[in-house]
């Protein structure tokens, strides 16, 4: 299994993939939470929640392998500037609250965290039609089109909930993680 994480330190999305299929999404909004570190902790308790449901023995593993994820990837941070979106504070900010995540996500699970650009998964994950069009929408489309189990809530003017996209993006981190891993596989027989 795959845990593809979308960290952020406003909403960050989970989703776990199992031979390309999707079994579990959801996301945490960090809003409510000013301090860096009260969101650490939000984000600590819900990976618990994930580690208790997929990696501890429990009836969803059927005496399979005692740990089923076995693979984590997240989505890389942005390194640059980009004109009207980020500040030094803002990347600054998330860098670091992705250091403390990854931190999170290796202690508990203990598999060391891929890195994967946004660009590079949505390729990998069988993303098309970009051309011209917002990524973000085009992700929430693309996943509503094409994978039966998302399912999107919207709100009363008829748009997507904020989460929506951070769930999105972490199913594509977790699919694209699901087909490089296949991809390492084929060249390790080969």
């Amino acid at each position: 299994m795959i845990l593809g994480v979308d960290i952020s330190t406003s909403i960050t999305g989970f989703a776990i993939v199992a031979d390309d299929k999707l079994l579990y999404y959801d996301s945490v909004n960090l809003k409510k939470y000013k301090n860096f570190f009260e969101k650490a902790e939000v984000i600590k308790n819900k990976l618990m929640d994930i580690f208790e449901a997929y990696q501890c023995d429990n009836e969803f593993m059927n005496g399979d392998s005692p740990y089923p994820i076995e693979h984590i990837y997240i989505e890389q941070s942005l390194y640059m500037f980009m004109s009207g979106k980020s500040s030094a504070k803002t990347l600054s900010t998330l860098h670091r609250f992705n250091g403390v995540v990854s931190w999170l996500l290796y202690e508990l699970f203990e598999i060391e965290p891929a890195y994967i650009g946004a660009s590079s998964a949505r390729k990998h994950a069988g993303v098309t039609g970009l051309r011209g069009k917002k990524a973000k929408e085009a992700v929430l489309q693309f996943l509503l089109d094409t994978e039966p189990a998302f399912k999107v809530e919207y709100t009363r003017h008829g748009n997507p909930r904020p989460e929506s996209y951070d769930r999105a993006d972490a199913i594509i981190l977790a699919k694209a993680g699901w087909a490089l891993e296949q991809k390492g596989k084929d060249q390790d027989t080969s």
